[in-house]
């Protein structure tokens, strides 16, 4: 069966769900109950076929407000994000006991009033805000994903409300574009049908008829109350056979790419101090396959796993994430757990079993120190031994919450204590070898060219040393 673009976002929309604390298949289950909808309202096939591809990414933009969500609340951000949706938020009561049950948690009673001071200054404007960044980030990586313009409308009016009482821009009735209004609806009927079955999702459509959703929208739905094929079709989404016809996109190796590219943007938005860990260590571990002699094919595939390598990343809080002191042993236990998450999205995509791999592995050490299954040399293959070396290498070279950038000298000095027993020898002398290209790349990328390292001629002596600290900065 031919790969199609829906079977590689199907499975990705699962790193998404993990953002925005979603049980796992939230996005294809919102695709079902929006594809109904679009069934029984019979949307030309342009149409359907954009929002088939904006119900798959409507969260796309969901890690660039998760800092700051995370910063407001003093909460775990993907906790704060999914309660927050389970309540009608523009009752001013129900955002406040929201508000208080979920600012700064087992903190004392000074820190959460100062915390739910913060929230009340910030009020509509400041909720405004962080769903603008959210809805335009989420719309841009559909286009650069190559899906139409369409597309990126849906998902910029995802949480635009009937009424004129949504984000981000307070449109109101038919100034939303119509598969907007449809996504707002779907995904809160998932929300609603997983906390409570097809009923509850029904009534909340009702009461807010009107108000959050556009009124002949919830009477489709409502009609559709005692269809039992579309509500028990959400125990197991068939997303594959919802596709329009039109909307099937093969999947090439320079589609395969640019996805790859979109969701390594996604994971590195979920925190600051990571604005291009996952190009980086692409980049790293594509250069230094290439000086080990590898065919430029391998080096491309190792570059593509290096965008994917932390997708499980997304689901740990930013309160862990962006804390600048020492984890606790449960706040360990969690961050030691995203590469089994990256791993469980990854390996729900044939074409990328290969990346499921190598997002299990990269943290594992030759001696057996590492995590998550303390795997050993006689585990660990060439790839999985690169990915290792570039993925240290680049979180060494950039600023982290508990410490600034470190310079080259350093970074080697501390790589090179453990070439040898934890990390792979041959391995650390490439990536010390590949330091001036990696610059180059660096450089460039600051200059606005994003070069690949596949193509980067080999950059001469005269590059000069390259100084981590200058590499952050040029980010």
């Amino acid at each position: 069966m031919e790969l199609h673009l829906s079977d590689v976002l199907a499975g990705l929309s699962h790193a998404l769900d993990l953002t925005e604390g979603h049980p796992p298949g939230h996005a294809e289950r919102s695709c079902l109950l929006g594809m109904r909808i679009a069934d029984r309202l019979s949307l030309p096939d342009e149409d359907r076929k954009a929002l088939y591809y904006a119900l798959l990414l409507k969260d796309a933009g969901c890690s660039v407000n998760a800092a700051p969500i995370a910063e407001l609340y003093g909460n775990d951000d993907g906790l704060v994000k999914a309660t927050r949706r389970q309540r009608d938020h523009r009752s001013k009561a129900a955002s406040a006991i929201h508000t208080l049950r979920h600012a700064a948690p087992g903190a004392g009673v000074r820190t959460k009033l100062g915390r739910v001071r913060a929230l009340v200054a910030s009020g509509a404007a400041g909720a405004a805000h962080l769903t603008e960044l959210r809805c335009e980030r989420g719309a841009q990586i559909a286009l650069d994903i190559g899906l139409g313009a369409g597309t990126a409308a849906a998902i910029r009016a995802l949480d635009e409300h009937w009424d004129g009482g949504g984000y981000p821009y307070g449109l109101e009735g038919e100034q939303i574009p119509l598969l907007g209004r449809i996504m707002c609806l779907a995904q809160t009927l998932e929300i609603f049908w997983v906390s409570g079955g097809r009923d509850v999702a029904c009534d909340m459509a009702a009461q807010r008829r009107g108000k959050w959703f556009d009124p002949a929208l919830v009477d489709v739905i409502l009609a559709a109350r005692d269809d039992e094929s579309m509500w028990a079709g959400l125990a197991r989404p068939d997303v594959r056979a919802l596709e329009p016809r039109s909307a099937a996109i093969a999947v090439d190796e320079s589609r395969l790419d640019s996805v790859a590219a979109a969701f390594g943007q996604i994971v590195d938005a979920k925190t600051p101090y990571t604005a291009r860990h996952s190009r980086g260590v692409a980049q790293l571990a594509a250069l230094i396959a290439l000086e080990l002699g590898t065919p430029e094919a391998e080096a491309s595939r190792l570059y593509r796993a290096g965008q994917l390598h932390d997708l499980g990343k997304l689901g740990i809080s930013n309160t862990i994430l962006d804390k600048p002191g020492k984890l606790t042993s449960d706040e360990w236990l969690l961050m030691r757990g995203h590469p089994e998450a990256g791993h469980a999205v990854l390996k729900r995509i044939p074409v990328l079993t290969d990346m499921a791999r190598l997002a299990l592995t990269h943290h594992e050490r030759l001696d057996g120190s590492g995590y998550p299954h303390g795997l050993t040399a006689s585990d660990l293959g060439r790839d999985d031994r690169i990915l290792a070396v570039a993925d240290v290498g680049e979180a060494l070279s950039a600023e982290r919450p508990y410490r600034e950038a470190l310079p080259q000298a350093k970074v080697l000095a501390i790589m090179s204590e453990d070439a040898g027993h934890k990390l792979d020898s041959e391995i650390f002398e490439a990536f010390e070898a590949v330091l001036p290209q990696w610059s180059a790349l660096v450089a460039a990328e600051h200059q606005g060219e994003l070069l690949s390292p596949i193509d980067l001629p080999k950059v001469d002596e005269r590059t000069g040393p390259f100084d981590g600290a200058q590499q952050q900065k040029a980010a």
